[in-house]
C-alpha cells in the first residue's frame, strides 16, 4: 500500500506547481482571459480540482476510487464557468464549451473501450495464460529472466498497451521472484520502464501517444521515429539496475495453460481492428475510434459464432468473481448440459476499467473547465512563450511523474501551442517515459502498485529514480540528435 506520505509529498510538489503557473497568469494579454481568471469562481474552481486530484493521489491510502472525485470536480468546475460566464454576458459559450470537452472524451472513450474489450477477450480465450506459461516453463536464472521479462514489456507494450502489459510482466516477476523481494522490487520497476518506454512509439502504447495522434499533430508512422530514444531510456536504466540483482535460479513452477477456442482468431481480429483504425485517420481522414468501434462489432459478431456453434467453456475459479455480474445480453449464468457456461461478450466488456475510463472523463472535464478560465492559455503563454518549447516539454516529463502523464499531457493539448513535428514528438517521448520516474506517474506504474503491494512500493521506485533519470537525459538527448532535421 502506498504510505501516506505520499500524498503529502505529491500534494506538496501539486501546490508549487500550481503557485508557479498561477504567477504568469495573472500576466496574461487577452483580457478577456485576464477577467475569467481574476474572477472569483476561477479561483474557487482551480482549489476544487487541487482538492479532488489530492484525493485521486491518495486513492491507496483512502481507498476512494480515483473516478469518483474527479467526476464531482468535473461537474463543480463547470457549474463555476456557467456562473462566471453568465455575470461576464457570456452564457451562450458556454455550452460550446462544454461539448468541445465532450468530444475528446467519447472519442477516446469509445477507442479505449474497444481496445480493452479486446485485451479482456484475449485474457479470457487463455493468450496471455499461455505467454505466462511459456516463461514460467523455461527455467531461466533470475538475471536472465530480467532482461526477458523487460524485453517482453518493451516490444509487446505498442500493440497490447503499457499497463495490460506491465500487469502481466510483473506477475511472471512476482511469480518466479517468490520471496526474493529484491528481485520483484527491481523486476516489476524494470517492466514499468520498459512498458512506458515502448509504448512512447506507438498510438496504442499509451493514453498520451493516443491522444496526440487523434489530435492530429503526429502521423502513424512518425511515432516510429521514437523507437530508438525509448530504447535508450530502457536499456540505460535497466543496464544500471541488473548491476544489483541477486544471482540464482528461480524456484521450480509447473504451470499449466491452454488456448481456448478461437483464441487465434481474436488476436487476428485486433489486429485487423488495428489496421481499420491506422488506415481510416491515415487514408480515409475519419477518427481512428471508427475504426476501432468497427472492429468491436466484428468481435461481437465472432462472439455470436461462438454462442451458436458449441464454443462454449469452464471459467476458471480466478474469473468466478465476474459471475455475478448481470449481462446486458442473454443469462451470464446459462449453462449448457455439461454445466460449462456460455461464452459471453459483455462480461468482458465489464471487465473493462470502467473507474480508469470514469476517471479520464473527470480529468478531462476539469481541464477543459480550467481552460475555459483561461488558465491553460495563460500557462501555454508562459512556457512555450518565455520558457520556449524545449525546455517547456522537457519540464512535461518530470510534471508527468507527479501527476500522472495523461492529465499533463490533455492540458498541453488543450494550450495547443505552435510547435514543429520534433517538438511534438519530444513531449510525447517524455510524457510517455517521464511517468516511470515515479510509481505513480503513469497507470502502469499505480497498476503495479496494487498488484505487488508491500514489496514493490512508491519509496523502493524513489530509490532508483535516479537510474531512470539517465535514461530519460539520455533519450532526449538521442532525439534531439537523431531527428534534429524535424524540429
Amino acid at each position: 500500500m502506498v504510505d501516506s506520505r505520499v500524498s503529502k509529498v505529491a500534494l506538496a510538489l501539486f501546490a508549487s506547481l500550481v503557485t508557479i503557473v498561477s504567477m504568469p497568469v495573472m500576466a496574461a494579454d487577452n483580457e478577456l482571459a485576464g477577467q475569467m481568471m481574476g474572477h472569483w469562481a476561477a479561483i474557487v474552481a482551480l482549489v476544487v480540482f487541487i482538492i479532488g486530484y489530492a484525493l485521486v493521489i491518495s486513492e491507496e491510502t483512502i481507498h476512494l476510487r480515483k473516478s469518483k472525485p474527479m467526476m464531482v470536480a468535473a461537474g463543480v468546475v463547470w457549474i463555476l464557468v456557467a456562473i462566471a460566464y453568465q455575470q461576464m454576458g457570456q452564457g451562450e459559450v458556454v455550452e460550446e464549451l462544454v461539448r468541445h470537452g465532450l468530444l475528446e472524451f467519447v472519442e477516446l472513450f469509445l477507442f479505449l473501450l474497444a481496445a480493452m474489450t479486446y485485451i479482456n477477450t484475449m485474457d479470457e480465450r487463455g493468450v496471455f495464460d499461455v505467454l505466462r506459461s511459456w516463461l514460467l516453463a523455461q527455467r531461466y536464472s533470475l538475471k536472465v529472466l530480467f532482461w526477458v521479462t523487460g524485453g517482453i514489456a518493451f516490444v509487446m507494450s505498442p500493440v497490447a498497451d503499457n499497463l495490460t502489459t506491465a500487469l502481466l510482466m510483473a506477475t511472471v516477476v512476482i511469480a518466479v521472484g517468490g520471496t526474493n523481494q529484491r528481485f520483484v522490487a527491481l523486476g516489476c520497476i524494470n517492466v514499468v520502464v520498459a512498458a512506458n518506454s515502448g509504448g512512447a512509439f506507438s498510438p496504442f502504447g499509451d493514453i498520451t501517444t493516443l491522444m496526440v495522434w487523434q489530435a492530429g499533430h503526429v502521423e502513424f508512422q512518425q511515432f516510429f521515429s521514437l523507437i530508438v530514444p525509448s530504447f535508450l531510456n530502457w536499456i540505460i536504466t535497466a543496464g544500471i539496475m541488473s548491476l544489483f540483482l541477486p544471482s540464482g535460479q528461480p524456484d521450480a513452477i509447473n504451470e499449466h495453460a491452454e488456448l481456448r477456442e478461437g483464441a487465434w482468431i481474436v488476436v487476428a481480429l485486433f489486429i485487423l481492428t488495428i489496421s481499420m483504425a491506422v488506415l481510416s485517420h491515415t487514408l480515409l481522414h475519419m477518427p481512428p475510434v471508427i475504426g476501432m468501434m468497427t472492429g468491436l462489432g466484428l468481435l461481437k459478431m465472432y462472439g455470436y459464432y461462438l454462442q451458436t456453434h458449441g464454443g462454449r467453456f469452464t471459467l476458471s475459479a480466478e474469473r468466478d468473481v465476474h459471475d455475478n455480474a448481470l449481462s446486458l445480453e442473454g443469462d451470464p449464468k446459462k449453462k449448457t448440459s455439461s454445466g460449462d457456461k456460455q461464452y459471453d461478450i459483455y462480461r468482458n466488456l465489464q471487465r473493462v476499467e470502467w473507474d480508469t475510463l470514469l476517471f479520464f472523463y473527470g480529468i478531462i472535464l476539469c481541464v477543459a473547465g480550467l481552460g475555459a478560465f483561461g488558465y491553460l492559455a495563460a500557462g501555454s503563454d508562459y512556457l512555450y512563450g518565455q520558457l520556449g518549447p524545449t525546455t517547456a516539454n522537457i519540464l512535461v516529463g518530470f510534471a508527468s511523474a507527479i501527476f500522472d502523464n495523461i492529465p499533463v499531457m490533455f492540458a498541453v493539448l488543450e494550450m495547443s501551442p505552435e510547435m514543429s513535428l520534433g517538438q511534438w514528438l519530444l513531449i510525447t517521448l517524455t510524457a510517455g517515459v517521464g511517468g516511470s520516474m515515479l510509481a505513480i506517474g503513469s497507470a502502469a506504474g499505480v497498476a503495479v502498485l496494487g498488484q505487488a503491494r508491500g514489496v514493490y512500493t512508491f519509496f523502493g521506485h524513489l530509490k532508483w529514480s535516479w537510474t531512470i533519470v539517465v535514461g530519460y537525459v539520455a533519450s532526449v538527448w538521442c532525439h534531439m540528435y537523431m531527428n534534429a532535421h524535424l524540429f
